[in-house]
C-alpha cells in the first residue's frame, strides 16, 4: 500500500487538490475525475493516531469539500462519519491531557497533525457546527489556560517534545513552537478564520486578544530594523534565563515570519487591534525585501519556499490599507520567484507542501491576469 496516496502535503491528495482547483475555472473535470478515481481506489485511515488534515480520511474530505464537484456528495457524507469518530476521540484525549496538566505534544493541536488542522477541515466542510464549536472551545483552553514545566508558567500550547515531535534529551523542557505548521499561529489563524466566518464560541474574542499579545510581545527586532520571531524557544529563552538568538528563521510559510505574520494580521483583524496589524504587515514587509533573508530560500515549495512566502504575502496584502508598503513590495517578491523557477526545475515529486502541485497550484492562484481562487487555501490558514 502507497502511504503517499492520501497524503495531501506530499501525495496524491495534492494532486487531486490542484487538478480540482484548474476543473473549477475551466469546467472540463475529467483530470480532475481521473485523478480522483485513482484516490478512491485505496480505503482511507481514519484512526485518530497518523490521521489529520494531511493524512487519510481528512485529507481526502479536504480536497473533494474544496473541490466542490456534486459527484463526490456522496463519498464526502460518508468521510463524515469517519472525521466525526476521528475529532471526538482526539478531543476526548486532549480533555483527560488538559487534566492531567501535562504539556501537549505539538501533534495534538498543530495544523499538519492535530486538532487545529481538522479544525480546518470543518470549517471548510461546514455541516458539524457542533463538533467544530467543540474544536473552537478546544484552542480557547488551550491559548488560555497556562502550564507548569519544571516549576515556570508556560503557556498552554508549550508542548512536551522537542521541534521533531518526538521527546529530545537537548530539549528536556520541551519547547514553545511559533510556526504556522507546527506552532501557535494556527491555533490563533483558525480562531481568527472562524471569527471572520461568523462562528464564535465563548472565550474566543479573549482568546485572539491573548494570541495577539504574546505575538506582539515575542516580536523583536532584527538588524535591519524589522520585526520577527523566533521559530521555537527553549524554556530558558522563554522566562529570560537565555537570549532567544539573534536572528529569525529562515523566511516561508510553515516556520517563518510570513505564515507567523499572517497568522497576527488575522487575529488583529478579527478583533480590531491596529498597533498589532501593523506589526505584522511590517515584519512581512521586512522579511520580503530583505536580501539577507530572502537568500536563505532555496527551493519554490509551498512548506518552505518561494510559493508558500508569495502566497502568504499576497494574501496579507489583500488584507492591507491600499497605500501599504507591503503591497509595494508585492511586484519585486514575484520576480524573485519567476527567477527562481526560470533557473530551476520543478519538484520531482507530488504533493501541495512539498511536490509540484503546491507550486502548480500556488502559481495558479497568484496570476494577476484571472481571477485568484483561494479557496483552496485554508489547509494553510492564509484564508
Amino acid at each position: 500500500m502507497n502511504d503517499l496516496v492520501h497524503d495531501l502535503g506530499r501525495g496524491l491528495a495534492g494532486t487531486v487538490l490542484y487538478q480540482a482547483t484548474l476543473a473549477q475555472d475551466s469546467g472540463h473535470w475529467d483530470t480532475a475525475h481521473t485523478a480522483a478515481r485513482a484516490l478512491a481506489r485505496q480505503p482511507a485511515a481514519g484512526h485518530p493516531v497518523g490521521t489529520s488534515l494531511y493524512r487519510g480520511a481528512p485529507a481526502v474530505a479536504y480536497v473533494l469539500q474544496t473541490a466542490g464537484h456534486p459527484a463526490y456528495r456522496s463519498a464526502l457524507d460518508h468521510l463524515d462519519t469517519m472525521l466525526i469518530t476521528l475529532v471526538r476521540a482526539r478531543l476526548a484525549d486532549a480533555r483527560r491531557r488538559f487534566d492531567a496538566g501535562s504539556p501537549p505534544r505539538m501533534q495534538e493541536y498543530d495544523l499538519i497533525s492535530g486538532l487545529t488542522g481538522l479544525g480546518a477541515l470543518l470549517m471548510r466542510r461546514g455541516t458539524q457546527a457542533e463538533l467544530f464549536d467543540d474544536v473552537l472551545r478546544y484552542l480557547v483552553r488551550l491559548l488560555q489556560q497556562p502550564l507548569t514545566v519544571y516549576g515556570e508558567k508556560v503557556p498552554g500550547w508549550w508542548t512536551s517534545v522537542g521541534p521533531s515531535g518526538r521527546p529530545d534529551a537537548a530539549w528536556p523542557a520541551g519547547h514553545g513552537n511559533f510556526g504556522m505548521a507546527h506552532g501557535v499561529a494556527g491555533p490563533v489563524a483558525l480562531l481568527a478564520l472562524a471569527r471572520r466566518a461568523g462562528h464564535t464560541v465563548a472565550g474566543h474574542h479573549e482568546a485572539l486578544i491573548q494570541g495577539c499579545r504574546l505575538l506582539e510581545q515575542r516580536a523583536r527586532h532584527i538588524a535591519n530594523g524589522g520585526p520577527a520571531w523566533p521559530e521555537t524557544v527553549t524554556l530558558d529563552a522563554w522566562i529570560g534565563r537565555s537570549p532567544a538568538g539573534e536572528h529569525p528563521g529562515r523566511p516561508s510559510w510553515c516556520y517563518g515570519t510570513p505564515g507567523i505574520a499572517r497568522a497576527l494580521q488575522l487575529a488583529a483583524i478579527a478583533c480590531s487591534r491596529t498597533t498589532a496589524q501593523r506589526l505584522a504587515e511590517d515584519a512581512l514587509t521586512a522579511c520580503i525585501t530583505d536580501p539577507e533573508q530572502l537568500v536563505r530560500i532555496d527551493n519554490a515549495t509551498v512548506c518552505h519556499g518561494w510559493a508558500g512566502v508569495c502566497l502568504a504575502a499576497e494574501r496579507s496584502a489583500a488584507d492591507s490599507a491600499p497605500e501599504s508598503p507591503l503591497r509595494l513590495a508585492l511586484p519585486s517578491l514575484r520576480s524573485h520567484f519567476a527567477n527562481h523557477m526560470a533557473q530551476h526545475p520543478l519538484p520531482d515529486t507530488a504533493g501541495l507542501l512539498t511536490g509540484t502541485d503546491g507550486v502548480l497550484l500556488a502559481l495558479h492562484s497568484l496570476n494577476p491576469t484571472r481571477p485568484v481562487a483561494t479557496g483552496w487555501e485554508t489547509c494553510l490558514l492564509l484564508n
